[in-house]
This record gives structure tokens, C-alpha cells and sequence, in this order.
């Protein structure tokens, strides 16, 4: 019998070169570099310059992790670009990407928004679709443009945030076992409060009055959401380790969504995994939505710390609220 499970065969990352430190914010905003750290684990972010947009960056993410996979543009024909910032509300900036790399017209493009878990959403769909035989190489993207959606007078909002871009490079393997083994996807679609725009939907449309009063920047409940999303990482890291029986200390390496230090270790004592087991570098990009987790994951192999044979562990959650999780064993 012959298998299809689905690998990662490169992995590349993007970030602007503009930095913006706590202590730049603490001069325009009433906060102070301290408050930041203590309440997020955030020092800085990168955030983008006034011509480029989430389209540019994915393009660059996805340059290095074709080069480390040693593909060409040509070899890709389903291409998902997991953002909730994309270039224009209409075509998908994932069809501009494809024209920007020269990846064939044949190839599948599409968006995917499930904010924050996007690219563990889009990980899960394009393996799915590798599995099927229909599909022989896919590049998976996340990017976000977040500075373009954050009230910079916001304190409570704007120094969370930040802008970059993470890419994987998926194909096919007849070996079993290997691979994306496993992804748990959900979503409480009864806390959409907790994080969203209100405005420039179909439900209201932007008009004049809606821009003037800023409704269409990002609105959070901070501390609602903080409790959900320990839960539901929790819970999601929990059901895929459950669903291919697996313990918590076989797992070499966590890498969580980088929204809040304090997130990451309420999820790692509950789960009794080790903090020195998760990567972490939240606190040099800030949260950047679906493109935080394929960042850490190209960090993390770039530093040695992933090894062939290591079980890795994905889990996000964000807006929606989505949640979502997955196993990759090397």
C-alpha cells in the first residue's frame, strides 16, 4: 500500500525592517516600556513600511522557504495564504503572490481567515489536500499586515502587535507516520465580541462616519480573551496528543501562538510541559496573527532546535474565536 502523508520541506520567514521598541510606543502613547513587558512579554515588533503590504512580505517568506526546500516558483500548484490583512478586500492577495513568484497559473490559490490559527488552518487544509493525490507541492503563508488595523492611540491594542510573514513549503512522502501527522481545528463562534472590527463588513459598510470614529480598527476584551484562549489551547494541545496517544514529555519542541507571555506559560504549566520546551520570540515580534507561528517554526529549525525524528507541537488560537492545533513528527 502506498502512503501519501504530507512533509514540511521548507520553511522561511519575513520580517520588516522598521523595529519599534516599547520605549519609541511609551513616547506617543500614556504607557511606559515596563507596562508593556510585565503585561505581555512584548520588548518590540517590526512594523512595515508605508508602500508594502501583506502581499510583499509573503512573497519574501516565501522565497526563503522555496530556496530551503529547493523547489522553484514552478513546482507549486496550490498555494493558501492564511491573513486577515490582505492587500485588498477583493481579489485574494493569495493570486498575488502567485503572480509575483511566477507560480503557474494551473496552480490553486486562495485566502484563508481564521485570524490567529489561520496557518495552522491553512497547514491542516493543504496537507489534506497533498493526502488526496490531487496536489504535488503547496505553499502555506502566513502574513499579516496588523499595523494597518491597530488604533495607534489604542493602548490596550496597539503595543500587541506587529507585522511579518512565515512560509512552509508542503510535498508528498510514501513514508508513514512522518510529517503533519495530525491537526485539531475549532472555533467559539459565540465570542466574536471578544475580537473584531466592527466596521467595513457587509453587515456595515464603511461609510464616512464609521472611518471618523474608527471603527474600523481591531476592538479586544483583553481579559475575556485571555481566559478563552488558555482554555482552548489547552483543550486543543490535549485532544491531538489524546487523539494519536501521545505524553506531553514525548513532545520535543511546543510552538505557540505568540500573543502574550503570560498565555504561553498558563498553557505550559496546565499541559506540565517544561517553558524551556516552547520557543518563544514574542518578544521580538509582538503578536503577528497567522504569521507568528510559521516565523517561531523557521526560527526554531534555523537554531538546531528541531531534529529529524522530534515530535513538534503547533498550537493557536485566535479571532472568532478559532482555535487549532497540530502534530509534525520529522
Amino acid at each position: 500500500m502506498v502512503h501519501n502523508s504530507c512533509v514540511i520541506l521548507g520553511t522561511g520567514s519575513y520580517a520588516p525592517a522598521r523595529v519599534v521598541t516599547n520605549d519609541e510606543l511609551a513616547k506617543t502613547i500614556d504607557t511606559s516600556p515596563e507596562w508593556i513587558f510585565t503585561r505581555s512579554g512584548i520588548r518590540e515588533r517590526h512594523i512595515t513600511a508605508p508602500n508594502e503590504a501583506t502581499s510583499d512580505m509573503a512573497v519574501e517568506a516565501a522565497k526563503a522557504a522555496l530556496h530551503d526546500a529547493k523547489l522553484a516558483a514552478a513546482d507549486i500548484d496550490l498555494l493558501i495564504l492564511a491573513t486577515l490583512t490582505p492587500d485588498l478586500l477583493l481579489p485574494a492577495a493569495a493570486c498575488q503572490v502567485q503572480h509575483k513568484l511566477g507560480i503557474p497559473t494551473h496552480a490553486a490559490c486562495f485566502d484563508l481567515n481564521a485570524a490567529c490559527s489561520g496557518f495552522i488552518y491553512a497547514l491542516d487544509t493543504a496537507s489534506a489536500m497533498i493526502q488526496s493525490g490531487r496536489y504535488k507541492h503547496a505553499l502555506v503563508i502566513g502574513a499579516e499586515k496588523l499595523s494597518a488595523i491597530v488604533d495607534w492611540k489604542d493602548r490596550t491594542t496597539c503595543v500587541l502587535f506587529g507585522d511579518g510573514a512565515g512560509a512552509v513549503v508542503l510535498g508528498r512522502s510514501t513514508k508513514a507516520g512522518v510529517g503533519v501527522i495530525g491537526a485539531k481545528l475549532g472555533a467559539y463562534g459565540d465570542s466574536t465580541d471578544l475580537l473584531y472590527i466592527p466596521k467595513g463588513g457587509s453587515r456595515h459598510p464603511a461609510t464616512a462616519a464609521s472611518i471618523a470614529a474608527g471603527d474600523h480598527f481591531m476592538k479586544m476584551k483583553g481579559k475575556e480573551v485571555f481566559k478563552l484562549a488558555v482554555r482552548a489551547m489547552d483543550e486543543a494541545a490535549r485532544d491531538i496528543l489524546e487523539q494519536h496517544h501521545l505524553r506531553a514529555d514525548q513532545i520535543t519542541l511546543v510552538i505557540p501562538h505568540q500573543a502574550n507571555l503570560r498565555i504561553i506559560e498558563a498553557v505550559a504549566q496546565y499541559l506540565e510541559i517544561p517553558m524551556d520546551r516552547f520557543y518563544v520570540n514574542l518578544d521580538r515580534y509582538g503578536n503577528t496573527s497567522s504569521a507568528s507561528v510559521p516565523i517561531a517554526l523557521d526560527e526554531a529549525r534555523k537554531a538546531g532546535r528541531i531534529k529529524h525524528g522530534d515530535i513538534t507541537l503547533l498550537v493557536a488560537f485566535g479571532a472568532g474565536l478559532t482555535y487549532g492545533s497540530a502534530l509534525i513528527r520529522w
